[in-house]
């Protein structure tokens, strides 16, 4: 497969991430205000307590307890869906609003189960939902914290070549 070969994928996911930029973008100041929920009760493991059953998402939605960071250093609700395959190492920044990452991979699980497993690991770290979006069989996902949402996640999902679900994952993890 050569560069020409991946430049229709390359320009939806870069379409999809501007996407999701803007509609991070476009959340007007008082979403922007610091919600951040209590963490969950922690168990003397130091890992988070199960969600009562109402709250629990579903089954395939739970994250993993033991989950392999997207880079280095990259926080809890920035970590690798199991089974990942990196398309190449995750690019890291440091800006005014801390520090950073984007990182790319495939994965046979559907968009839906991405964007459930993000949903979740954001949620656990205390993130509130900003944005969702499902077009045809792409799904986006973001979620913000901290204060003027510093703290984020972005998860874009679509379908790949030979049945592959391809994701860009992009994080911040505030100042």
């Amino acid at each position: 497969m050569g560069p020409r070969d991946d430049s229709p994928m390359i320009r939806r996911m870069a379409a999809s991430a501007a996407l999701v930029c803007l509609c991070l973008a476009g959340c007007d100041e008082r979403s922007k205000a610091e919600q951040t929920p209590a963490p969950p009760p922690l168990a003397a493991s130091g890992e988070p307590t199960a969600p009562a059953a109402a709250d629990a998402p579903p089954a395939e939605a739970v994250a993993p307890a033991a989950a392999v960071p997207a880079a280095p250093g990259a926080p809890d609700y920035a970590a690798l869906y199991p089974g990942a395959a990196l398309d190449q190492p995750a690019t890291m920044a440091e800006g005014p609003e801390g520090a950073g990452g984007l990182v790319t991979f495939t994965t046979a699980a559907s968009p839906d189960e991405v964007v459930a497993f993000y949903r979740s690991r954001a949620e656990a770290a205390g993130l509130s939902s900003v944005m969702g979006m499902n077009q045809g069989d792409a799904r986006a996902y973001g979620a913000a914290g901290g204060q003027n949402g510093a703290v984020n996640l972005q998860v874009v999902a679509a379908p790949g070549e030979g049945g592959e679900t391809s994701v860009q994952l992009s994080w911040s993890a505030g100042a």
